[in-house]
């Protein structure tokens, strides 16, 4: 016997891409992911090329993955999408020491984060 498929977790005009292991914090990984909410796709991959930011082109990469389910997996078509949802959230911490004066140590913590991108396909009535 098989096993079910699992049922989608987003709505049928909906594709989705996630990104597990960024290497930097959810806090800068939010300012980036806050330019693109709500645009349309093409603008969005404009904000994301010309950004200054250097998390930015790890984000285009997650952008143009769930632009690419959306056409090829779920038959959505690319020019009336926009980015629904892209929202952040922490993931493990790498703990490090550094030594200090007089013999002591201090710590540093180097976070990763993880973004998850919805896109969605406009109607006609919209």
């Amino acid at each position: 016997m098989s096993k079910q498929a699992k049922a989608r977790r987003v709505k049928p005009t909906e594709a989705m891409a996630k990104v597990v292991n960024l290497r930097t914090s959810a806090r800068k990984l939010n300012l980036v992911a806050q330019s693109i909410r709500g645009l349309k796709v093409q603008r969005a991959l404009n904000e994301l090329e010309f950004s200054h930011k250097r998390i930015a082109k790890d984000v285009r990469k997650a952008l143009y993955s769930a632009i690419s389910n959306a056409e090829n997996n779920h038959n959505l078509d690319i020019d009336s999408l926009i980015v629904a949802e892209a929202f952040v959230g922490k993931n493990l911490v790498m703990k490090r020491f550094s030594p200090r004066a007089r013999g002591r140590a201090s710590r540093i913590e180097k976070p990763f984060s993880e973004i998850t991108i919805v896109v969605r396909e406009l109607g006609e009535a919209a």
